[in-house]
């Protein structure tokens, strides 16, 4: 992919084509990511052929990306449409419900956790995005971070932090924080050069701004979607979280007005051309301006 960075400069160039050459993602993984980052918010549908376009500049080829796209259809995330000679595939509405969730962690997460639930008895946990916040403790009884967007069980309440004597060693035992940790890391390896970059050394031109934003969202998301966003006091002291949710705000923001003008001009449904703009790309860069100062002041 090396050919989407031509024309940038030299501060640049090791970060950017570190991200563009590394080995292509999994087919099924990233179509995920093409929807969610830039379908979504948009309508849901894509062409075929703007799929196989899109994901050929990552290395994957276009038996791959049908056999994805057949996986998604058969899970029920995707439906076909054929027009003619083309077919379009559209989020089914669960599907989209879920991305809308999925979304809001990289683009408008909920505030800070700052107190816990407890769920008693053998209830099952929640199957949504939330079950990675929710901890067995007991035979029966759970813990999970008390935030907006955690699902609660029946018997549920919330329950004071201090009866958890260290809270450094409780989460340490009861969620994989160093699993969650090392993503972090080796994503802010990969990405904050890239929000860190001068101005004058960013890519211009918009596929390689799109080519690297998908990079970053999958990143990314690999990494959030698995994070139980605990209490910051429940946290390690060197805990790389905030610090990777900058270098992701900084990035995409960096790269979004080229990337959003691209799919404008490159990516189809079936009534056209995708907008460049909607209401959803223009509140997700907006929520994470506003987030991205926020942090910024809390670092300072």
């Amino acid at each position: 992919m090396s050919g989407a960075a031509a024309g940038t400069g030299p501060a640049q160039a090791q970060a950017v084509a570190a991200i563009l050459d590394a080995p292509a993602p999994r087919a099924t993984g990233f179509i995920v990511t093409i929807y969610g980052d830039v379908a979504e918010p948009r309508g849901g549908t894509l062409w075929m052929g703007t799929l196989i376009e899109t994901c050929a500049a990552h290395g994957i080829s276009e038996s791959l990306v049908r056999t994805a796209v057949s996986r998604l259809v058969g899970s029920g995330r995707l439906v076909g449409e054929r027009i003619g000679r083309r077919s379009y595939y559209r989020l089914t509405d669960a599907a989209r419900a879920e991305f809308a969730e999925a979304a809001r962690l990289f683009y408008a997460p909920p505030p800070d956790a700052t107190g816990w639930l407890l769920a008693l008895g053998e209830a099952p946990l929640p199957s949504d995005l939330s079950r990675v916040a929710w901890a067995r403790i007991g035979p029966e009884a759970a813990l999970a971070p008390d935030r907006a967007d955690v699902s609660r069980p029946a018997a549920c309440a919330a329950v004071d932090g201090e009866r958890l004597g260290d809270l450094r060693a409780f989460a340490a035992r009861h969620w994989a924080l160093d699993t969650v940790a090392e993503g972090y890391r080796g994503f802010l390896a990969r990405f904050a050069p890239v929000a860190d970059l001068p101005d004058a050394d960013m890519p211009r031109d918009g596929a390689a701004c799109l080519a690297l934003r998908l990079r970053l969202v999958h990143a990314y998301r690999q990494v959030v979607l698995g994070d139980p966003r605990l209490p910051r006091a429940a946290l390690p002291a060197d805990w790389p979280g905030r610090a990777a949710r900058r270098a992701f705000a900084g990035s995409y923001l960096r790269l979004a007005e080229a990337a959003d003008m691209h799919v404008g001009r490159a990516f189809h449904d079936s009534a056209g051309p995708l907008a460049a703009e909607t209401e959803g790309t223009r509140r997700r860069r907006e929520t994470l301006a506003r987030q991205r100062a926020e942090e910024e002041n809390m670092a300072h």
